[in-house]
């Protein structure tokens, strides 16, 4: 790992060989079943749900589709008690598709924190009908509206994101990157689930009444 990280220093890409690990966490819930916050306005860990890896080794990318080929980097996931999540595996490509914005940056997301350069983190939006993405997380998980309201999403992240609306009608919005935003109005009464297009894993809830 000091051989990735002296290398993304001086301003090399990261060499083969090298292994990422995204450790995913739930977040701490109290009673009521909300997620708990800490004194730094962000969600308290809870249990560890699942791992994402990527690794890089010279020739790997040859087997991949030119289009979403990540250089010479893949991807894969394992769940909490570190065995291969065959589900999330089955679709690798949206992984390739998320790192695909940051081929300037090697692929690597979160190439600012390796190299040890990442800014503080960025101001987190609040108000009625905003949603922050942070954390891999929609904040918050649910909203409650009234019929013709918007609700604008903001991504707070360094990872991209995308709101799809999991419904009769489905809505994918644009791939967001950090501080990017994309609002919907919301017409009629209903409930509306959704989750990140790019990470299923993340799930929010709009609630529209009159």
């Amino acid at each position: 790992m000091m051989a990735a990280v002296d290398a993304v220093r001086s301003g090399k890409d990261a060499p083969s060989g090298t292994v990422l690990t995204l450790v995913q966490y739930a977040a701490q819930v109290d009673k009521a079943g909300n997620p708990v916050k800490g004194a730094d306005g962000n969600f308290v860990k809870g249990n560890i749900v699942g791992y994402a890896v990527m690794e890089k080794r010279a020739g790997w990318g040859a087997s991949i589709p030119a289009a979403w080929r990540n250089g010479d980097w893949e991807y894969a996931a394992f769940t909490a008690d570190k065995k291969p999540n065959a589900k999330a595996n089955a679709n690798t490509k949206a992984c390739f598709d998320c790192h695909l914005p940051h081929a300037g940056q090697d692929f690597v997301i979160s190439l600012a924190g390796l190299k040890g350069t990442a800014l503080g983190a960025a101001q987190r939006p609040s108000g009625p009908g905003t949603v922050a993405i942070a954390e891999f997380l929609f904040g918050p998980e649910k909203v409650n509206v009234k019929v013709g309201q918007t609700i604008t999403w903001t991504n707070i992240d360094a990872s991209p994101h995308q709101v799809t609306l999991q419904a009769s009608s489905e809505f994918r919005s644009p791939v967001m990157l950090k501080g990017q935003s994309t609002s919907i109005q919301f017409n009629n009464e209903g409930t509306y689930g959704y989750i990140c297009g790019l990470h299923p894993g993340m799930k929010g809830e709009i609630v529209v009444s009159r």
